[in-house]
């Protein structure tokens, strides 16, 4: 499949630019496919066409947080910070749907934030916004109450028709707690 950046978002590039873009190679990926795993370097930055990546973190104790989603024209802060500070991951990734994306290998990146301030203002606005939403992330579980959490990611994800489809453990990941934490606190909720 062929693929367009002008149509993901990248405009203001050279031909040359426009050129080596678009001969890379689009990866389709089904929902449950692994990106990136704490510990790995990284390699390049993707451009997600469609579906959505989920950034997590997990403790040894094997409880996880969701850290945030990345969805066609967001970054992932974790490779924008590897490729930048030349860092590792810290966090794992892993396709929520079935995801269409770019990889835009580290040799290309680098030049392309060297020499085109298009390409360089679109990654680095892409990153102030996400590190505003890291921020807010922060703010919710340092400051919110869990059952409060709770529920405004219950009525965020109760968007369509019938149920919202989620385990507790994939709740207690989204509002940053643990699932017994989850389980008691939808126990004790009043019955609608």
């Amino acid at each position: 499949m062929e693929w367009s950046p002008t149509k993901a978002g990248l405009t203001g590039l050279s031909p040359q630019d426009l050129q080596a873009l678009s001969r890379l190679k689009v990866l389709s990926l089904p929902q449950g496919a692994v990106l990136f795993q704490p510990g790995q370097k990284v390699e390049g930055y993707a451009i997600i066409l469609s579906g959505r990546v989920d950034v997590s973190l997990s403790a040894a104790s094997g409880r996880e947080i969701l850290l945030y989603s990345v969805v066609p024209g967001q970054s992932c802060i974790q490779t924008t910070m590897g490729l930048l500070g030349d860092a590792i991951y810290s966090a794992g990734a892993q396709t929520a749907s079935p995801t269409q994306l770019v990889m835009v290998p580290r040799p290309l990146f680098t030049q392309l934030m060297d020499s085109t301030p298009s390409f360089r203002a679109m990654v680095f606005s892409a990153f102030a916004g996400r590190m505003g939403t890291m921020m807010e992330l922060l703010e919710r579980v340092a400051f919110a109450r869990v059952e409060c959490r709770i529920a405004e990611r219950l009525l965020a994800l109760a968007t369509g028709p019938g149920p919202v489809q989620l385990t507790q453990s994939e709740l207690a990941a989204q509002v940053g707690t643990a699932r017994e934490v989850v389980s008691r606190n939808l126990t004790a909720a009043p019955p609608l």
